[in-house]
């Protein structure tokens, strides 16, 4: 029973199959039974379904999402969702998804788009598209029962009648079937008219008219479905048969049988009733057809659209809304015969694909199976309450025939296909879905589904098809499909061929248990292996289809269990027996496969054997012998050992090996799958890089540790079909992937050397027509794997094997050309020492050299620093990624100077070591290896890594790395070092620049933004909303931009005097090519303006001062006037309008006090408590960074703010005496330019200080002295207010010093001069 108001339904609005969860059980089947009172419909081509009850209607599109899985699956999705009535009442009674062919010549026989058709009660069937209204027709009164298809499809047999197309619709007592090609037109001629309005609301083109026919239906009760069969024609016996039935045995027959449509109703009286309508006997109908303007699902636009444009009263137009159109009459037609049965009620029926079965349901669990063209039942179903029924029609798959001729039922294995239908039937009592083969044969599947899905069985394809488009593309339609609501899941029913065949019949049967029998033998874990071969081989005879055999044969090989004898035995045996058949009855592709797989075996076999062998190699090579194969003198071949032993020991990592792995060993099953044979020659499949090595191992490895036969193995792979090119790539893979053995084994170079002398001379490695001065492939492809290969020292060692043999061979090519030229003369031919010249020559040369570059990068990269830095960032941490000589070469010039900032970052190198290790050190430093690899580096790239190069670099490595995570703020400051260290001005204010703009201007103005916002130093909460990082962070930052700007500043003015840099690159890298490096960005950048530089670097100041010192209300951007604001985040190299001239004196009072208060601070900061701090506090508060010398600052900010400086520096005198450091005071005094000022401004600190001494204090001997001091001086000391001193503590000789100082600096005429004598008489007596 359905829990839903009318209004509150919606739940299939939210459902899609995703969303649909189970949420406890207690009002489970309401809640998963609301899908048996929708209207469902699927479109046959799954781009659209329909759900609907009562008024409201859900379309669903399908998209392909992530599912939880990470897997990417299609899901339907709402599309469109709202109500569909228009009149009052009116509810959704059937729902057909229609797709449309499209008409375009690229896409014929492809669906177009889905039109979407609802039947209502009120008796309209309405047309949508995507949400859109096309049109609606009334063609009966009475509520629409049901709406059903037809669509084209060729006929099977010239015997079949054509049917047409068409949409028939269903009311209590009549039926109406529009055409199809009328229907076709004028739904397209509407969506074109949709379309056009939509875009320009005017234009009005009158659809063609429907053409329908309709039938009255008579001598019925009631109908609740029906069946259109189509046109048919009857046989000349079936039309006597029927003449005579109906006028008895006089009636005259006509010449030519008659054309009848026909139509099955289910009901009751009769249960079932068949009804003939005489082609030609009515002429069809013209409806008139009513646009709907693109209306979204509603009429509320038509009637508003008329009051807005004034054109009717509000009453004439109610009155034509009423007004409904004119119903036609229908013909009336009888029904011919049924099937009566009084008690039961017919439910549904449906229709076969072929036209010639039909299946019924009732209210009494049967379901009941019709011949059509009959018109008797020929089979029933009992027990299948509230059944939903379907169909599947399967055609054979003509290759699955079986291999013998007379089995055939054609005589010829090339026969037409078979159909075979299936009946689909859906118990939701029972929660079963059940397939039966028709019309007598048996279930065939059963599946256990649930109790509340729903099947859904469109019955027709894409409409708008004729005999030629519906070739052009064969449509992937849905047949049949189960909707669960509970899983959310929609199911598709597929049913193989074969299954259609009876059991006599069934080889196809038969095979299938055979292939099932040998899969469970293959898993069996028998000790007796003979035993399962012999049972093996008998099956796989036994299997009649040849492509089961395949299949079967495909499975033994893929088999882990079988050994290889084994392996071989069975394939050999069917080979056998395949041969000795007849050549008619032998199944060509089979064969093949035999043979191919035989080959592979023969060749795992002999491999294997080889390898096995185990030669013991003669005595170790020695140093000599590298020499003489590689054609290297002395000192090279000494240079090339220490680069390899260096690069060993940086670059051994600990790696696990287990015992098991042994190189050079491979499943037959393995080799099986990596290979294929084809025409003689073998190739390997699409396989990863690991089974590739794995590969080449099992061919090459025990070669390249001689311990087998070098020149068997070759002749062996060469015969057995694998081009040398071929066998080249795998041994290269093997070698350069297994650097660590044979950096170990110095024989093994020797290996290569003979292997690769071996593979060239094979036919086809070198054309025989290669001219010297021309490139050759064969040593292209070697040169081509070194380049991209990330293992250096395997790569440099295989270039000089490649570079020996490929001189070895071009010197024996020229020498007989050579020879051929000079025959008479005396020709002592050409030496070993003398190498042909070639183009390859070049090659060879120029790729050492690069890989020996990257072999010493490489090095370096993987080298370590002994002195770590106490803080490691996970940044830090990460590894770098290997090099190889194409990753350089495609890096671009700053390629190298990068890679070695990142091992700089990760190091976290000082900027003054990289300088160290510039210098040439004539001293050889044993204990700096790490030195010693750098410095090789700076000789190796002279260019690339000119150290100005380089801190550039490493500065932007650094600033990218901190932007990764602000916290880091040393990385900034090391950043900012670099940026310091870089020499020439030009490349200084480039990456300056670039670095502010890229990275810093964006968070400086949101800091200070914030900060004027707030009025303060913000808290680290607020920092790290609006900056991205904590308040501590935000500081250093500041102090780190101000570094910056004054850094640009200060290159902005040197750069005129110097010449900007030329970037060379080293000869061996000229053909680099990639990104754009830093340094040649840097020097693109325009020139500052220098004015604005300043501006900022006076706001950073600011920031910086609030920051540090945890400043209160100050507001920075108050600080300036309007146009000193709005030049702030400016691009730095346009020009700005600054504030120049006077300022506004109130402008200058604030500052003056900000000023003042940062003296304040940073005098408090330095000296407040000095001796009450235990010293682990004092590590605390002192910055990591270098912190700027306050006072200098507030001078210099005073300058620019135009503000007075010696106010300023008086201010900053008066805070050193008040905090008791006397001593620097002096000096400051030294600075002040108005000392009168100064002077009074110290008297008042003197008589704080006394009167402290004197009233806070109160000692007898003070008391005493009170009252022999003069009474003026009395006065004035007690008006003093000691609370503002902040170091009380200050001995009384200080301060006698200091009102010294103060009569030194008063002029005898002043006003308080008297006062400063009677204060020395005071402190005298004091003290």
């Amino acid at each position: 029973a359905s829990t839903w108001e009318d209004d509150s339904w919606m739940p299939p609005e939210g459902w899609s199959p995703e969303s649909q969860e189970e949420e406890g059980t207690t009002c489970k089947t309401q809640k998963t039974s609301w899908l048996q009172d929708c209207v469902l419909s699927l479109s046959p081509t799954n781009d659209l379904m329909v759900i609907a009850r009562e008024q409201k209607a859900v379309f669903l599109v399908p998209k392909w999402k992530h599912s939880d899985k990470g897997k990417e699956e299609m899901q339907f999705a709402v599309g469109w969702s709202g109500s569909l009535n228009v009149e009052e009442g009116e509810c959704v009674t059937s729902a057909l998804c229609i797709p449309l062919a499209s008409q375009k010549r690229s896409s014929t026989g492809r669906p177009d788009w889905t039109c979407i058709v609802v039947g209502f009660t009120s008796g309209y069937v309405r047309f949508y598209t995507e949400g859109v209204l096309l049109l609606a027709q009334l063609l009966n009164e009475d509520p629409v029962l049901q709406l059903r298809c037809r669509t084209y499809e060729i006929p099977r047999h010239p015997g079949v009648t054509e049917q047409n197309e068409e949409l028939s619709i269903l009311y209590p007592a009549a039926i109406v079937t529009i055409d199809g090609f009328s229907l076709f037109q004028s739904l397209r001629a509407c969506r074109n008219q949709v379309a056009k309005a939509a875009a320009s609301g005017n234009e009005n083109i009158q659809p063609p008219p429907l053409a329908y026919k309709k039938w009255g239906l008579q001598d019925i009760d009631t109908v609740i479905d029906h069946a259109s069969i189509g046109i048919m024609t009857l046989s000349p016996f079936d039309q006597m048969k029927t003449a005579s039935n109906i006028g008895g045995f006089n009636a005259a027959i006509k010449n030519s049988p008659p054309a009848m449509s026909q139509y099955i109703t289910v009901g009751s009286s009769p249960f079932t009733g068949f009804f003939y309508a005489l082609e030609g006997s009515t002429q069809p109908l013209l409806s008139h057809v009513a646009l709907a303007v693109a209306s979204k699902l509603t009429s509320a636009l038509f009637n508003a659209a008329s009051g807005w444009l004034g054109w009717k009263s509000k009453h004439e137009e109610e009155a034509i809304q009423r007004q409904k159109p004119k119903v036609e009459p229908a013909t009336p037609l009888a029904v011919r015969f049924g099937l009566p049965d009084s008690r039961r009620h017919g439910e549904s029926i449906c229709l076969s694909p072929c036209n010639t079965l039909a299946a019924a349901t009732d209210d009494f669990g049967r379901v009941i199976l019709l011949d059509v063209a009959r018109g008797i039942a020929i089979r029933m179903w009992k027990g299948y309450r509230d059944a939903q029924v379907g169909w599947i029609q399967v055609v054979e798959d003509l290759h699955e025939r079986p291999e013998k001729v007379e089995l055939s039922p054609f005589g010829n294995t090339q026969g037409p296909s078979r159909v075979a239908q299936f009946l689909v039937i859906y118990a939701p009592r029972r929660g079963i879905l059940e397939v039966w083969s028709t019309q007598q044969g048996p279930r065939v599947g059963a599946f256990n589904v649930g109790k509340h899905c729903r099947l859904l069985y469109p019955g027709y394809k894409i409409m708008g098809l004729n005999n030629v488009t519906s070739q052009s593309w064969q449509p992937q339609t849905c047949q049949m499909c189960l909707v669960d609501p509970v899983s959310g899941s929609m199911k598709t029913v597929t049913v193989p061929f074969h299954l259609a065949l009876s059991d006599k019949k069934s080889e196809r049967a038969k095979d299938m248990h055979l292939v099932e029998k040998l899969a469970a033998l293959l898993k069996t874990k028998s000790p007796n292996l003979d035993l399962i071969e012999m049972e093996i081989q008998e099956l796989i005879l036994d299997i009649k289809y040849p492509a089961t055999k395949k299949q079967a044969l495909e499975s033994i090989l893929a088999s882990e269990r079988l050994t290889f004898c084994c392996l071989r035995n069975i394939t050999q045996t069917l080979m056998d027996t395949l041969q000795n058949q007849e050549l008619e009855s032998v199944d060509e592709g089979l064969l093949q496969f035999c043979a191919n797989k035989l080959k592979l075996l023969h060749l795992y076999e002999s491999v294997s054997k080889l390898n096995s062998l185990d030669l013991q190699s003669g005595a170790s090579s020695s140093d000599n012998d590298w020499a003489v194969l590689l054609k290297l003198d002395e000192k090279e071949l000494l240079k090339l050992q220490s680069l390899l032993e260096k690069y060993k020991q940086e670059n051994t990592r600990p790696a696990v090996r287990f015992s098991e792995d042994k190189d050079g060993t491979l499943p037959v099953k393995t080799f099986l799958e990596y290979l294929d044979y084809e025409k003689d020659v073998i190739n390997i499949k699409k396989i990863s890089e690991e089974e590739f090595v794995a590969l080449g191992s099992f061919f090459f490895w025990k070669c390249l540790h001689g311990e087998s036969s070098t020149e068997d193995m070759c002749h062996a792979l060469e015969s057995a079909g694998l081009s040398p090119q071929l066998l080249l790539s795998l041994l290269l893979s093997v070698w350069l992937s297994k650097e660590k053995d044979i950096l170990d084994k110095p024989q093994s170079v020797c290996c290569l050397h003979t292997m690769l002398s071996l593979l060239s001379k094979m036919k086809v490695a070198i054309d025989e027509t290669w001219d010297s001065q021309s490139v050759s492939p064969w040593w292209q492809q070697m040169r081509a794997a070194c380049i991209q290969s990330e293992n250096n020292g395997a790569a440099l060692l295989s270039a000089h094997v490649g570079h020996s043999v490929a001189a070895q061979i071009s010197n024996t090519m020229t020498e007989k050309k050579f020879s051929q030229t000079v025959l008479g003369a005396d020709s002592e031919g050409l030496t070993d020492s003398w190498e042909a010249l070639s183009l390859d020559t070049e090659y060879w040369k120029l790729l050492l050299k690069q890989l020996e570059d990257c072999l010493i990068l490489q090095t370096l990269l993987h080298s370590r620093v002994n002195t770590r830095p106490s803080k490691v960032s996970s940044l830090q941490a990460e590894p770098l990624p290997r090099l190889s000589v194409r990753k350089l070469l495609e890096g671009g010039k700053g390629g190298i100077a990068d890679s070695v900032a990142k091992w700089i970052f990760k190091q976290d190198l000082s900027p003054e070591v990289l300088k160290l290790a510039d210098k040439d050190r004539e001293v050889e430093n044993p204990d700096e290896p790490k030195e010693d690899l750098l410095h090789l580096a700076y000789e190796q790239f002279p260019c690339s890594l000119e150290l100005d190069v380089l801190h550039a670099h490493c500065c932007w490595e650094y600033v990218v790395q901190w932007n990764k995570d602000p916290e880091e703020a040393r990385f900034f400051v090391r950043s900012i070092e670099h940026l310091k260290h870089i020499l020439n001005a030009h490349v200084q204010n480039g990456i300056a620049l670039m670095v502010w703009n890229t990275f810093l201007v964006k968070r400086f103005s949101a800091a200070t933004y914030l900060m004027d916002k707030v009025g303060k130093s913000p808290k680290d909460r607020l920092c790290r909303r609006d900056v991205g990082m904590s308040d501590t962070a935000v500081t250093c930052f500041l102090g780190s931009c101000l570094d910056l700007l004054q850094t640009l500043m200060e290159a902005d003015v040197s750069r005129d005097e110097m010449q900007a840099p030329v970037l060379d690159t080293e000869d061996a890298w000229l053909s680099v090519e990639g990104p754009t490096s830093i340094v040649e960005l840097a020097l693109e950048q325009k020139h500052i303006h220098y004015p604005l530089v300043e501006h900022h670097s006076v706001l950073c100041s600011i920031l910086y001062a609030v920051m540090r010192f945890a400043l209160k209300s100050v507001k920075p951007l108050s600080l300036f006037d309007s146009k000193g604001k709005n030049a702030f985040f400016k691009d730095l190299t346009s020009i700005q309008l600054l504030p120049s001239g006077e300022m506004d004196p109130n402008f200058i009072s604030v500052r003056q006090q900000f000023l003042l208060k940062v003296v304040s601070a940073a005098v408090r900061a330095q000296h407040s408590g000095v001796n009450d701090r235990d010293p682990s506090e004092e590590a605390v508060t002192t910055p990591f960074w270098k912190d700027q010398d306050w006072p200098v600052l507030a001078v210099d900010l005073a300058h620019h703010l135009q503000v007075n400086e010696d106010i300023v520096r008086r201010h900053y005198v008066g805070e050193l005496y008040n905090h008791g450091v006397d001593h620097l005071g002096e000096e400051a005094i030294l600075q002040v330019q108005d000392k009168e000022v100064l002077a009074s401004q110290l008297l008042l600190l003197i008589g704080q200080r006394l009167a402290y001494a004197l009233f806070h204090t109160q000692t007898r001997e003070g008391m005493e002295l009170l009252a022999r001091l003069p009474p003026t001086l009395c006065t004035w000391l007690k008006a003093m207010d000691p609370h503002g001193l902040q170091n009380t503590a200050v001995p009384v000789a200080t301060t006698a010093k200091l009102v010294n100082k103060v009569i030194e600096l008063l002029p005898e005429n002043h006003g308080q001069y008297s006062l400063a004598l009677h204060l020395i008489e005071a402190v005298e007596a004091i003290s």
